[in-house]
């Protein structure tokens, strides 16, 4: 049976040493979703941050509609999402990065791709997509070598994987989420590659995005480690769909 209370929307937000955009975030999602005028909760994900992360996110919350919770350890950006996406209660589900709120923006061209899809990536590379302030020209070019590695690995014709906004239908969502393995920040590729193989349509489409200056990965040091975790996602999808196939679930 369904639940009459939930929302129409969820919008997942992980979180991991944010105090200084937090706060401004949780106001622009709220005044967005409060503007459209449809029921929604936002469920902040705090990856046991060591800063004022919670701090500065508490006064914002009602323990309804604007929600926190916290891991117990630093687990991972892909647990932080697996674990909103499954707490939350909406027939649609935002995966929205901590300074995703320019890409509110791109939130109606992609809710009119959902209805003939179960997964909307937000896309930094395909057409369409309006970037302000952009990475060093190094930087993007390592980037999208990376991104076309994941590719390959994952046989995946999604150009951006990793871009952090994503539309979800909230079915979708939980069989996709209570299959993929990877905890680290790789796990969008897993997710993307997943619901392809449980037969969910999926559409890619250009959005309004932000860089932040700087990163926090340094792809030299990754990039081992990240091929076999994408390695082993790519065995752990391609046994989910045949288990789908078999009747084991999916669409």
């Amino acid at each position: 049976m369904a639940d009459v209370s939930a929302p129409v929307f969820s919008i997942i937000v992980p979180l991991f040493n944010e105090q200084f955009a937090v706060a401004g975030t949780i106001v622009d999602i709220r005044d967005y979703f409060e503007q459209r005028g449809e029921s929604y909760e936002v469920l902040l994900v705090d990856n046991a941050s060591t800063d004022a992360t919670r701090g500065h996110a508490e006064p914002l919350l009602d323990g309804e509609r604007i929600r926190l919770l916290v891991n117990d350890a630093n687990r991972g950006k892909g647990y932080s999402v697996r674990r909103g996406m499954l707490e939350a209660r909406g027939e649609i589900r935002l995966h929205c990065d901590a300074d995703c709120a320019p890409s509110l923006a791109s939130l109606p061209r992609m809710l009119e791709l959902l209805e003939e899809n179960e997964l909307v990536v937000g896309s930094r590379l395909a057409p369409g997509a309006q970037l302000g302030q952009r990475q060093t020209l190094p930087r993007r070019f390592v980037g999208r070598g990376f991104q076309q590695v994941c590719r390959a690995i994952l046989n995946e014709p999604t150009r951006d994987l990793f871009c952090g906004f994503k539309l979800w239908r909230g079915d979708a969502a939980t069989d996709v989420f209570e299959r993929i393995t990877l905890d680290g920040w790789t796990y969008d590729a897993e997710a993307i590659a997943m619901a392809r193989a449980l037969g969910y349509r999926v559409a890619e489409t250009g959005i309004v995005w932000t860089d932040r200056e700087g990163s926090r990965l340094q792809m030299s040091r990754i990039l081992i480690p990240v091929i076999r975790e994408l390695l082993a996602a790519k065995e752990n999808v391609r046994a989910e769909g045949e288990r789908s196939d078999s009747g084991g679930g999916g669409r």
